[in-house]
Protein backbone atom coordinates (compact mmCIF):
# COMPACT_ATOMS: atom_id res chain seq x y z
CA UNK A 1 0.00 0.00 0.00
CA UNK A 2 1.52 3.83 -1.16
CA UNK A 3 1.71 6.15 1.75
CA UNK A 4 -0.20 9.60 0.67
CA UNK A 5 1.33 12.74 1.56
CA UNK A 6 0.06 16.20 0.45
CA UNK A 7 -1.52 14.39 -2.76
CA UNK A 8 1.17 12.73 -3.33
CA UNK A 9 2.04 9.22 -3.58
CA UNK A 10 4.99 8.11 -1.44
CA UNK A 11 6.25 4.51 -1.87
CA UNK A 12 6.20 2.18 1.54
CA UNK A 13 9.42 -0.04 2.33
CA UNK A 14 7.83 -3.21 0.81
CA UNK A 15 7.46 -1.72 -2.59
CA UNK A 16 11.78 -2.03 -2.18
CA UNK A 17 11.28 -5.54 -1.04
CA UNK A 18 11.22 -7.34 -4.88
CA UNK A 19 13.98 -8.57 -6.92
CA UNK A 20 16.30 -6.40 -8.38
CA UNK A 21 15.78 -6.83 -11.73
CA UNK A 22 12.34 -5.94 -10.95
CA UNK A 23 12.37 -2.70 -9.24
CA UNK A 24 15.85 -1.07 -11.29
CA UNK A 25 13.44 -0.21 -13.68
CA UNK A 26 10.50 0.34 -11.79
CA UNK A 27 11.92 3.25 -10.52
CA UNK A 28 12.39 4.79 -13.82
CA UNK A 29 10.71 7.98 -14.31
CA UNK A 30 9.85 7.79 -10.35
CA UNK A 31 10.59 11.32 -8.17
CA UNK A 32 13.85 11.18 -6.11
CA UNK A 33 12.99 13.55 -3.02
CA UNK A 34 15.67 15.02 -0.67
CA UNK A 35 15.02 17.04 2.23
CA UNK A 36 18.13 18.94 2.96
CA UNK A 37 18.84 20.58 6.34
CA UNK A 38 17.83 24.04 5.60
CA UNK A 39 14.45 21.93 4.62
CA UNK A 40 14.30 23.40 1.29
CA UNK A 41 13.13 20.29 -1.04
CA UNK A 42 14.57 18.90 -4.20
CA UNK A 43 12.78 16.39 -6.67
CA UNK A 44 14.36 14.34 -9.17
CA UNK A 45 12.95 12.21 -11.89
CA UNK A 46 14.95 9.14 -12.29
CA UNK A 47 16.12 8.26 -15.54
CA UNK A 48 18.74 5.38 -15.50
CA UNK A 49 19.48 2.78 -12.69
CA UNK A 50 21.30 -0.30 -12.70
CA UNK A 51 21.22 -3.75 -10.93
CA UNK A 52 23.22 -5.76 -8.61
CA UNK A 53 22.46 -8.84 -8.02
CA UNK A 54 23.97 -10.98 -5.21
CA UNK A 55 27.32 -12.77 -4.09
CA UNK A 56 27.17 -14.34 -7.68
CA UNK A 57 26.94 -10.87 -9.79
CA UNK A 58 31.10 -10.05 -9.85
CA UNK A 59 30.19 -6.73 -10.18
CA UNK A 60 28.07 -6.54 -6.82
CA UNK A 61 30.15 -5.44 -3.99
CA UNK A 62 28.73 -8.41 -1.95
CA UNK A 63 30.25 -10.74 -4.57
CA UNK A 64 33.60 -10.66 -1.72
CA UNK A 65 30.11 -11.70 0.87
CA UNK A 66 29.59 -10.05 3.93
CA UNK A 67 31.29 -7.54 5.15
CA UNK A 68 30.99 -3.74 7.42
CA UNK A 69 30.96 -2.33 3.72
CA UNK A 70 28.13 -4.88 2.63
CA UNK A 71 26.50 -5.21 5.73
CA UNK A 72 23.64 -2.93 4.63
CA UNK A 73 22.12 -4.89 1.64
CA UNK A 74 22.13 -8.27 3.54
CA UNK A 75 18.96 -6.52 5.10
CA UNK A 76 15.23 -6.76 3.14
CA UNK A 77 14.85 -4.20 0.44
CA UNK A 78 14.04 0.00 1.53
CA UNK A 79 17.29 0.32 2.98
CA UNK A 80 19.79 3.28 1.38
CA UNK A 81 23.20 1.37 1.30
CA UNK A 82 25.63 4.70 0.10
CA UNK A 83 29.22 4.01 -0.46
CA UNK A 84 32.22 6.79 -1.40
CA UNK A 85 34.27 6.88 -4.30
CA UNK A 86 37.82 8.10 -5.43
CA UNK A 87 37.47 9.61 -1.87
CA UNK A 88 34.85 12.43 -3.10
CA UNK A 89 31.85 10.95 -4.23
CA UNK A 90 28.67 8.97 -2.05
CA UNK A 91 26.89 6.44 -4.61
CA UNK A 92 23.21 6.26 -3.93
CA UNK A 93 21.63 2.52 -4.35
CA UNK A 94 18.28 1.43 -3.21
CA UNK A 95 18.58 -1.90 -1.21
CA UNK A 96 15.96 -4.72 -2.97
CA UNK A 97 15.28 -7.68 -2.69
CA UNK A 98 14.54 -10.26 0.72
CA UNK A 99 16.93 -10.43 3.62
CA UNK A 100 20.21 -12.56 3.24
CA UNK A 101 19.98 -11.53 -0.67
CA UNK A 102 22.25 -8.82 -1.05
CA UNK A 103 20.75 -6.92 -4.04
CA UNK A 104 20.87 -3.27 -4.84
CA UNK A 105 19.74 -0.75 -7.42
CA UNK A 106 22.09 2.69 -8.29
CA UNK A 107 20.92 5.37 -9.07
CA UNK A 108 22.87 6.60 -11.96
CA UNK A 109 20.88 9.40 -13.78
CA UNK A 110 18.01 11.77 -12.53
CA UNK A 111 16.96 14.25 -15.40
CA UNK A 112 19.39 16.93 -15.38
CA UNK A 113 22.06 15.39 -13.42
CA UNK A 114 24.18 12.48 -15.48
CA UNK A 115 26.46 10.49 -13.14
CA UNK A 116 26.27 8.77 -9.84
CA UNK A 117 28.93 10.78 -8.04
CA UNK A 118 26.93 14.23 -9.72
CA UNK A 119 23.83 13.11 -7.81
CA UNK A 120 24.97 12.15 -4.60
CA UNK A 121 27.19 15.12 -4.63
CA UNK A 122 23.49 16.65 -5.36
CA UNK A 123 21.91 15.19 -2.81
CA UNK A 124 24.61 16.02 -0.16
CA UNK A 125 24.99 12.60 0.93
CA UNK A 126 27.36 11.44 3.44
CA UNK A 127 28.06 7.58 5.46
CA UNK A 128 24.95 9.30 7.56
CA UNK A 129 22.57 7.75 4.80
CA UNK A 130 23.80 4.35 5.30
CA UNK A 131 21.25 2.19 6.21
CA UNK A 132 18.65 4.48 6.25
CA UNK A 133 14.84 3.15 5.66
CA UNK A 134 12.93 4.44 2.44
CA UNK A 135 11.06 6.14 3.44
CA UNK A 136 12.57 8.61 5.95
CA UNK A 137 12.32 12.21 7.07
CA UNK A 138 15.10 13.12 4.59
CA UNK A 139 14.98 10.76 1.49
CA UNK A 140 12.17 9.26 -0.08
CA UNK A 141 10.35 8.10 -3.67
CA UNK A 142 7.43 9.21 -4.83
CA UNK A 143 4.80 8.29 -8.07
CA UNK A 144 3.51 10.33 -10.26
CA UNK A 145 2.32 8.07 -12.24
CA UNK A 146 4.41 8.82 -15.13
CA UNK A 147 5.60 5.43 -16.99
CA UNK A 148 8.72 5.95 -19.56
CA UNK A 149 9.62 4.17 -22.29
CA UNK A 150 13.28 2.95 -21.45
CA UNK A 151 16.33 0.63 -22.90
CA UNK A 152 18.23 -1.94 -21.40
CA UNK A 153 22.07 -2.19 -22.09
CA UNK A 154 25.24 -3.49 -20.77
CA UNK A 155 26.35 -1.71 -17.13
CA UNK A 156 29.13 0.88 -17.40
CA UNK A 157 32.57 0.48 -15.49
CA UNK A 158 32.77 -2.68 -14.44
CA UNK A 159 35.66 -4.41 -17.10
CA UNK A 160 36.97 -6.40 -14.09
CA UNK A 161 33.87 -8.62 -14.19
CA UNK A 162 34.27 -10.88 -16.33
CA UNK A 163 31.01 -12.04 -18.25
CA UNK A 164 28.71 -10.05 -15.63
CA UNK A 165 30.01 -6.89 -17.11
CA UNK A 166 27.85 -8.25 -20.32
CA UNK A 167 24.60 -8.05 -18.94
CA UNK A 168 21.99 -5.89 -19.59
CA UNK A 169 21.32 -4.62 -16.61
CA UNK A 170 21.43 -0.84 -16.82
CA UNK A 171 17.92 0.75 -17.78
CA UNK A 172 18.10 4.31 -19.38
CA UNK A 173 14.82 6.10 -20.14
CA UNK A 174 14.69 7.01 -23.79
CA UNK A 175 14.33 10.98 -24.52
CA UNK A 176 10.67 12.16 -25.88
Amino acid sequence: MNIRQSGRIIFPTEFFQQDVLQLAPALLGKILVRKFDDETIGRFRIIETEAYRGEEDKACHACKGRTKRTEAMYHSGGKIYVYLIYGMYWMLNIVSGKENEPQAVLIRGVEGISGPGRIGKKLLLDKGFYGENLPSSRIWIEDDEFIPEYITTPRIGIDYAGEWKDLEWRFVVLKS
